[in-house]
């Protein structure tokens, strides 16, 4: 029946419309307005430079934002990965990872798919899901890696600190990981993509 009336035309056409629509445009609540006594107290910024980096055996950690400035939402890190370097497969229990390749390729395999990914791409690395990357190439590969909710960046300031005394014992690194409902192994992943990509794991 008003398939060929504009929906506006509609609006204006119902009683009592054109008052609330007149009341919308001249009422000063509409107007969105800003308390200028109200006052940001985080960082708002964040230079390029700025973040502690860890480095975890040829994987290193830039912290960029944290958990406590997103009320645990999220946080965010950089990764630098050596070249030739797989991260060890593991899976996140309570913890969705979204990666944004910033410099040279990343492989993945998430379950039983295999991706490569360039300068600008995303990979996602969904909770419940067994899942690592690697740097397949000659030159270090930089991604930024957005984690859902907040907490697992926990997990690398520690296997920093357990890094700086020499390569922790694998278990002791599982402990660790475990700490942060995460699980490592897929052993038969690593033998099977070292030797394929030509990749060391890290440590």
């Amino acid at each position: 029946m008003f398939g060929d009336v504009p929906r506006l035309e509609l609006m204006a056409a119902s009683p009592g419309a054109q008052e609330l629509i007149n009341g919308i445009r001249t009422s000063p609540s509409s107007v969105m307005r800003v308390d200028p006594a109200q006052k940001h107290h985080g960082r708002l910024a964040i230079p390029a430079k700025e973040g502690k980096l860890v480095s975890i055996g040829g994987f290193g950690v830039k912290f960029k934002i944290s958990g406590d400035e997103t009320n645990r939402a999220f946080s965010i890190v950089e990764h630098h990965v050596q070249p030739r370097t797989l991260v060890p497969p593991h899976l996140h229990h309570d913890t969705d990872e979204y990666s944004h390749v910033v410099e040279g390729q990343f492989g993945a395999r998430i379950g039983d798919e295999i991706l490569l990914a360039g300068p600008g791409d995303y990979i996602l690395k969904p909770r419940g899901i067994p899942h690592t990357f690697w740097n397949p190439t000659d030159k270090v590969a930089r991604l930024v890696e957005i984690i859902s909710p907040a907490g697992f960046e926990k997990f690398f300031a520690e296997a920093g600190e357990l890094f700086m005394q020499g390569p922790p014992e694998f278990e002791r690194l599982g402990a660790l990981a475990a700490k942060y409902n995460t699980t490592l192994g897929w052993n038969e992943w690593v033998s099977e993509l070292t030797k394929k990509y030509k990749l060391k794991l890290f440590g």
